[in-house]
This record gives C-alpha cells, structure tokens and sequence, in this order.
C-alpha cells in the first residue's frame, strides 16, 4: 500500500521534477555560485524570493495543463490569435537553440576536467545519447526517468559538497534578512532571471498533460508541481552557500562553473573536485535533454504539428535543437557573443508576452473552471509579472542603450 501511494506521488511531481532540471543548467550553476563567491551569504534571501515566484507560475501553467483537452499555445491561438501563438512559439524555440551550445559545452567541459581529455568526442557523444532517447516509444517516460535520476545525482553531489566545506549556519541565517550589497544588481538580475523561468513554467502545462496521456493519473490540483520547484530552490541555496563558505573568504572570483571544482580540489581532495563535476555534468546533461524538448516541442505546436512527445515532427524538431547546440559547441569551444545578444534580445520581447498570456488565461473562469486562479494568486502572479517586466526593461536598456 505504501508503495503503491508512493509511487503514484512520483507520477505526479514527475513533470515539476523535469522542470527543475531543465532550468537548473550549467548557466544557472555558474551564476549562483558567482553570488556566493562574491557576496558571500548577504543574497541568501534571494532564492526563496525566486522559488516563489516560479511557484506561482509554475502551478498556474500546471493548472492550465488539467483545465484544459488542448494544449497551452492552442488556447493562446484561440484567445489571442494565430499571431500571438506563433511568437511565443517560434520565440521559444530561437531562445532554445540559441542556449543549446551552452549546455552542451556544460557536458564536455565537466566530462572534459573529469578525465583530462579534449570537451569534443563527449559533445558528440552526450549529444548523440540525447537525440537516442527520441527513438524510444513512449519518449516521456523515458524524459522524466532520465530527469529524476540526474536531478538524484545533482542532489547527492551537492550535498555531499555542503557537508564537505562545512558553513557557518549563523551566517545563513542572517543572509535570510534582505540587503542589496553595492554592485551586485546585475547577477542578483541574472539570478532572477534564470531562476524564475517564464517558459520552463511554461511547458509545465504541456507536461501535466504528457503525463495524463501515458499513464491516467490523477492531478488534484496544480501543486504536485511544488516538489520539483523547491528542490530547484535548495540546489540554488546550497550551491550559494558552499560558493560563499569556500571562495568569498579568500576573495576569489569564478568565470565558469569548473573553477569551484579546481578551487575544491586543494582544500579538500581530489574526489570532492570529483564530486562537483560529477553534478555539473548533471545539470548539462537534463539541460541539453530538458532545453530540446521544450524548443522543439513548442515549435512543433506553432506551425501546427500537434505538441505530442511520440509525434514524429516533434522528435525531428527536437533533434535540431540537440544537433544545433553541438555543432556550435564544437565550432567556437564557447557561447558565442552574438547568440548570447540574439537570445537576450528575443527573450526581452518574448518573456512578458508568455507571462500575461499565462496570466490571462489562468484568470478565464470559462475556460479554467475550478482551478482558475485564485484572489491570492492574481495577486502573487500579478506581482510576478511585474518583476518579470522590470527585469524585460533593465536588460531592453543595458543591451541596446
């Protein structure tokens, strides 16, 4: 009986679990860690704020999944228009693929500095394994075993790296009381930016109603997707915490998130450098497995091709993104410059356009029924849209003024 209850709750934060590890990426690893390397504890507070926030939008999308037989750009098209539809489809999938080479080069350099060999042949290789995973039958099931074993993986090393540096817990708890310390707007910026994913929250629709289609599952409500979003919160913290316990003392700087395993290796040994790589790999790999699906998927729904996993046209799609994202990698060894601005500037214009669709349709009591937002969630949302807005214009003015 316990076993049976327990693994019906698997099956249901199944998707939410995909979702934190398909945000929870080489980018994201390196740019946490940054905080704490630089700030050391004082942006603590930070996280819990972020994890709130994809939370709300998270279970709203969840909730649009269950309320709805079509998909979430379906009822965008039907609400909005072809034109709306189309944008935040294709919008999706050119933010997707320009970010791809990023978490492929993720997996080549943590395999890379793991056996002293050149990123390359594990490019191709990681590359090769994920398009592989498209030629299964039921491909979902697949995705959310592969996510929930690398999130497993991440979750152990990171730990097993919180436990090995030893924080002073005085300190963490006092970098729960909000301060912004001189300099650090821009990767406090970065951070919410990243972590509060408007189109990983996105695709959680797409993925509650993945889940319906391969097993008939109940959904009570949109919050069995909490579990995934809070685990992604306490990887972010603990990654914030051993950055701040280890580097900020000794005023050490990160550039990529491979420094904090060389830094780890001479205060510790080898096998706690080990150990980081080991989750980094982690988080490249569900990102370049997580950041297809959602592309190409999307892409799919918008020119009309249906959005299911086991469609032929979506796994072609999806395939792209992986086969993009390695041929770029392997080409420059890095994110180019001009993918990074061309990214950020669809990702400007497309992300609040995500966001008040989501909200709007999540506030149709025709179309949601019982599970349309609640009076605490228009706010919660509301007030999220409106983070999401400001940091649309900061970055609108910091990348063409």
């Amino acid at each position: 009986m316990i076993l049976r209850s327990l693994t019906k709750w698997m099956q249901t934060i199944g998707p939410g679990l995909i979702t934190a590890a398909l945000v929870f990426g080489p980018s994201k690893l390196t740019i946490t860690s940054k905080l704490g390397a630089e700030y050391g504890f004082e942006l603590i507070w930070i996280v819990p704020v972020a994890i709130l926030f994809m939370v709300v939008f998270t279970t709203m999308s969840a909730r649009i999944g269950l309320a709805t037989d079509v998909s979430l750009l379906t009822s965008i098209r039907k609400k909005f228009g072809v034109f709306v539809s189309r944008t935040v489809g294709v919008g999706i999938f050119l933010v997707c693929i320009s970010f791809q080479a990023g978490n492929a080069i993720g997996v080549g350099i943590a395999i890379g500095e793991m056996t002293s060999t050149s990123s390359t042949p594990w490019v191709l290789l990681f590359s090769a394994c994920g398009i592989s995973l498209l030629f299964f039958r039921s491909f979902y099931k697949v995705l959310e075993r592969a996510m929930i074993l690398l999130i497993l993986l991440m979750l152990i090393c990171f730990i097993t790296t919180l436990i090995a540096v030893q924080p002073p817990w005085g300190s963490i708890v006092r970098g729960l009381r909000p301060a912004l310390p001189q300099g650090s707007a821009g990767l406090v910026i970065a951070f919410m930016a990243s972590c509060v994913s408007i189109v990983g929250a996105f695709y959680q629709s797409y993925l509650v109603q993945e889940r319906k289609k391969v097993s008939q599952v109940v959904f009570k409500n949109g919050n069995d997707s909490i579990t995934g979003i809070v685990l992604l919160g306490v990887m972010s913290g603990i990654l914030l915490i051993s950055a701040a316990t280890i580097l900020h003392p000794q005023g050490l700087t990160l550039t990529s998130a491979t420094d904090m395993s060389k830094v780890l290796e001479p205060i510790f040994d080898p096998y706690a450098s080990l150990l980081f790589l080991t989750g980094l790999f982690g988080a490249a790999f569900s990102s370049i497995i997580g950041n297809a699906t959602v592309g190409g998927t999307l892409l799919g729904d918008a020119l009309g091709y249906g959005s299911q996993l086991s469609a032929i046209p979506t796994k072609i799609f999806i395939a792209i993104v992986m086969v993009f994202g390695a041929i770029i990698a392997i080409i420059f060894g890095a994110l180019p410059l001009q993918l990074i601005v061309f990214a950020q500037s669809i990702t400007i214009f497309i992300v609040p356009v995500i966001g008040i669709s989501m909200y709007l349709i999540a506030n149709d009591a025709k179309l949601m029924g019982h599970l349309k937002n609640t009076t605490r969630a228009k706010i919660l949302a509301g007030l999220g849209l409106a983070l999401i807005i400001g940091l649309a214009l900061v970055n609108a003015i910091t990348l063409f003024f």
